[in-house]
C-alpha cells in the first residue's frame, strides 16, 4: 500500500501529530482512488481528526493501524490550522461525509461498484436509494448494517467478509466510526485486494439524510463540532470539551513555536514533540 501513496501523491506527506497526512485536495483523492482502480491495486482511505490524533498517541496499536492506510487526510479543521501555523499547510479538509458523495459521483460516471457499510437497520440501503437518485448510473453493489458487537467475534466478522466478497465491490464505504471502522477495514481488505475501503464515520446516516449535518458555513469555519455537539451532548461532551480541546490547544501552540523557531535543532523539537505527547 505504501505504493499507492508513493505513485498517487505528488507533493508527499505532512507529519502532525504523530499522524503523516497527504497533501492531496478532495479532488485528487477522488482521481488517486480510481487510477489505482484502473490499475487493478486496493487500498484504504483514513480521515483522521483531532479525537483520532489524540487517542492515536496515546495508543500504539492503534497508531500503527492508522499508519496502515493508503492514503490519509485530514477531516478537522484544527489540523488544517495546525499546519497553516507551521508554515507547512495541507490543501484542505477532506471529510469521509464529503467523500461518500465525491466518490459516488465518480464511481457512477466511471461505471465502479459502491458497497455502503455501517448505520442503523435501513440507513445503507436509504443512503443507496439518495445517492443512486443524484447520481444516475451508480452501480450499488450492496449494503450492510452489521448487529452491535459483531466485530467482537471471529464469526461476526467472517459474515461481513463474506457478504463483501460475494458483492466484489470496487470501493466500500464503512461507516462505524473510530476505530472500529479502521480495524475493520484492515482485517476485511486482505480478502478484497482490488478494492478500496473508506473510513467514513457518520458519512452513511448524513447521506441517507438520517442525521443532520452542519451548515456548510460552519463546516468551513470549523465550527461543525459545536453543532454536534448540540445534537448529542450526551454522547460527544466529555470527547469534544474534556478530551480533544486541550489537545488541539497544545497542538496549535506546538505548531506555532514551530514556525517562530524554524532553526530550532534536536533537543528544541523533542522538547516539542514530549509536550505533544503530555
Amino acid at each position: 500500500m505504501a505504493a499507492v501513496r508513493e505513485s498517487a501523491v505528488g507533493r508527499g506527506r505532512a507529519p502532525l501529530a504523530g499522524m503523516e497526512l497527504d497533501r492531496m485536495t478532495e479532488a485528487e483523492v477522488v482521481a488517486a482512488v480510481l487510477e489505482a482502480l484502473h490499475q487493478r491495486r486496493g487500498g484504504w482511505v483514513a480521515t483522521p481528526n483531532v479525537d483520532i490524533c489524540r487517542a492515536a498517541r496515546h495508543d500504539p496499536h492503534l497508531a500503527a493501524v492508522m499508519a496502515g492506510a493508503s492514503l490519509s487526510v485530514p477531516d478537522g479543521m484544527p489540523l488544517i490550522w495546525a499546519t497553516r501555523l507551521r508554515g507547512d499547510k495541507l490543501p484542505e479538509r477532506i471529510t469521509g461525509a464529503s467523500l461518500i458523495f465525491s466518490l459516488s459521483e465518480a464511481a457512477a460516471a466511471s461505471g465502479r461498484s459502491v458497497y455502503y457499510l455501517g448505520g442503523l437497520p435501513g440507513v445503507p440501503e436509504q443512503a443507496a436509494a439518495k445517492l443512486g437518485a443524484r447520481y444516475p448510473g451508480l452501480i450499488v453493489a450492496g449494503t450492510d448494517s452489521p448487529p452491535f458487537g459483531f466485530d467482537t467475534t471471529a464469526d461476526g466478522v467472517a459474515v461481513v467478509r463474506a457478504k463483501l466478497e460475494a458483492a466484489a465491490p470496487d470501493i466500500v464505504f464503512v461507516g462505524l466510526g473510530f476505530p472500529k471502522q479502521e480495524k475493520l477495514i484492515t482485517a476485511l481488505a486482505p480478502a478484497l485486494p482490488r478494492s478500496w475501503f473508506v473510513a467514513c464515520g457518520a458519512a452513511i446516516p448524513f447521506a441517507a439524510e438520517a442525521l443532520p449535518r452542519a451548515p456548510v458555513w460552519m463546516q468551513h469555519s470549523g465550527l461543525e463540532w459545536a453543532f454536534r455537539l448540540r445534537s448529542e451532548p450526551r454522547r460527544l461532551a466529555r470527547r469534544y470539551l474534556i478530551d480533544d480541546l486541550p489537545f488541539a490547544a497544545r497542538l496549535l501552540a506546538s505548531c506555532a513555536l514551530q514556525r517562530l523557531r524554524p532553526h530550532a535543532g534536536p533537543g528544541h523539537a523533542a522538547k516539542h514533540r514530549a509536550l505533544r505527547r503530555r
